[in-house]
């Protein structure tokens, strides 16, 4: 086994009991721990940049779902990106730079087979938790492959602002919508996203009912609806969805912290008239498309057609405030925490 000096203690996030409603404080814990040691095959990395999302108030739950709870007492996961300090794999060598789904702590054991290698020279590290890495794929193949986005469609982004929808928006307009309109919480945001990613027309949903705004900002209604929100965003959508529109359900984090059951949409017979598509997609269904992924939208990050923002915390005792942050809608873009 190859290694450089080892650190004598791992700061990691525990979850002590299962959030009800809006997640508090004292629902985790910050714990040291002695720092592990790779196996056989595996690589123990010092994580750079951790990722926190907002599917994972998902896992904080006991409910069953597409993926298995945060175990409580255990060390949360989530994405993470950071520089192999010792190795007992070949293929990936000390000084590596590797992606991997182990974050919410300062150092990760990490299987060789669950490492990604990854290129600092190409792109900053830190982008690879989003423009080129799950939040990007996520924009990348909800549009293009379950809203089967063509040429000339109009699009409508809710929490556009997002890491996930500020890429919606601008793949879009790369690809040839006619119209790309988003949303966010802001006026700030809404400024952002017309100057600087390009959005056709932006609006803040603070400001006035979504339905009247969406109507007003896409007067000729829309083909595509990419929904990060759900609620009155998703009712709007539909309520101006034209023929043969499809609608791809990437989140509602309008939701995530209700406690009683959430009425849908009141205007779901209008489906009928517009022959209108709903589908829900998960980004693990589409990972064929990665090398694609990569190699179109790279591109598009290297020549600066493609823009992106990250908003980033600093110190792995602040994971759980970036957390919270991304649930308030704090952050403009990917929120990254910098270990």
């Amino acid at each position: 086994m190859t290694e450089t000096q080892l650190p004598a203690v791992n700061r990691e996030w525990h979850l002590v009991s299962r959030p009800v409603g809006w997640p508090k404080t004292e629902d985790f814990a910050l714990v040291e721990a002695e720092v592990p040691q790779p196996g056989e095959g595996q690589v123990l990395v010092r994580n750079a940049y951790v990722s926190v999302d907002p599917y994972m108030r998902g896992r904080m739950s006991a409910a069953k779902s597409y993926v298995a709870p945060f175990e409580l007492g255990k060390v949360m996961q989530g994405g993470a990106v950071g520089e192999v300090i010792a190795s007992n794999a070949e293929g990936i060598e000390v000084g590596d730079h590797v992606l991997h789904f182990f974050g919410w702590r300062e150092f990760a054991v990490v299987d060789a087979k669950q490492a990604v290698k990854v290129d600092p020279q190409a792109a900053p590290l830190s982008t690879y938790l989003g423009a080129l890495g799950m939040t990007g794929l996520t924009a990348y193949a909800g549009l293009l492959r379950t809203a089967s986005f063509k040429e000339g469609d109009s699009v409508f982004v809710s929490g556009a602002a997002g890491a996930v929808g500020s890429q919606v928006g601008q793949i879009a307009k790369l690809k040839g919508a006619s119209r790309v309109i988003g949303s966010a919480g802001s006026d700030e945001k809404v400024k952002l996203l017309v100057e600087e990613y390009g959005f056709d027309a932006a609006f803040n949903y603070k400001n006035g009912p979504v339905g009247e705004q969406l109507r007003a900002a896409a007067p000729d209604g829309v083909d595509v609806y990419f929904d990060n929100v759900g609620g009155d965003h998703l009712e709007a959508a539909i309520g101006s969805l034209n023929r043969d529109g499809r609608i791809a359900v990437c989140g509602m984090i309008s939701v995530y912290n209700s406690t009683e059951p959430v009425p849908g949409p009141k205007n779901l017979a209008r489906l009928i008239q517009t022959r209108g598509r709903i589908e829900g997609f998960l980004v693990g269904d589409h990972y064929d498309l990665q090398a694609q992924f990569v190699q179109e939208v790279g591109a598009w990050v290297r020549s600066g057609e493609l823009k992106y923002s990250e908003t980033v915390v600093e110190g792995i005792e602040n994971n759980l405030e970036a957390f919270f942050g991304v649930l308030r809608g704090d952050n403009v873009g990917k929120m990254i925490v910098k270990l």
